[in-house]
């Protein structure tokens, strides 16, 4: 088994609205995402990703595209929590990305794996996937989901 990973970072306000600690006040993180790929290493002969699972530049390319720039200074918001709903989108012009679940790391790092997962796996004849995302909070704090993961 062959992976590499991928690093990018973004920033976004959520809040976990029924939490009992300052999390349930709005507020924004620095997120760092970590996108860990597996599969075999392309051997076509003068393909330009020769010697490579997938170029970093392709795999920071998707990212960017589905969840990255989406999602970089916008607030992540449940679908549920009425209240900030309705304020967000009284601001027209307001970044917001609306989601089923709580924007917990745990839900947050499983959207991004369903997000993303497809669009890798349809990438060289599919012979990669998605092994594993992992998503920081803090630099202390993270959640990880995929295949790859050890419990």
């Amino acid at each position: 088994m062959l992976t590499v990973t991928r690093k990018l970072e973004f920033d976004a306000g959520h809040r976990i609205p029924n939490h009992q600690s300052q999390c349930r006040n709005l507020h924004g993180h620095r997120y760092v995402l970590e996108l860990t790929l597996i599969g075999t290493v392309i051997e076509k002969e003068a393909h330009s990703s020769q010697g490579m699972l997938m170029d970093f530049s392709d795999i920071k390319r998707i990212a960017k595209q589905y969840v990255v720039d989406p999602w970089d200074h916008a607030f992540l918001v449940y679908e549920g929590d009425e209240k900030v709903v309705a304020f967000l989108k009284g601001m027209s012009d307001h970044k917001t990305i609306i989601l089923p679940v709580v924007p917990t790391a745990e839900n947050l790092v499983q959207c991004i794996f369903n997000l993303l997962a497809p669009h890798y796996k349809s990438t060289f004849a599919n012979q990669l996937s998605l092994g594993k995302v992992r998503l920081y909070e803090t630099p202390n704090c993270w959640a990880d989901y995929g295949p790859l993961v050890e419990i």
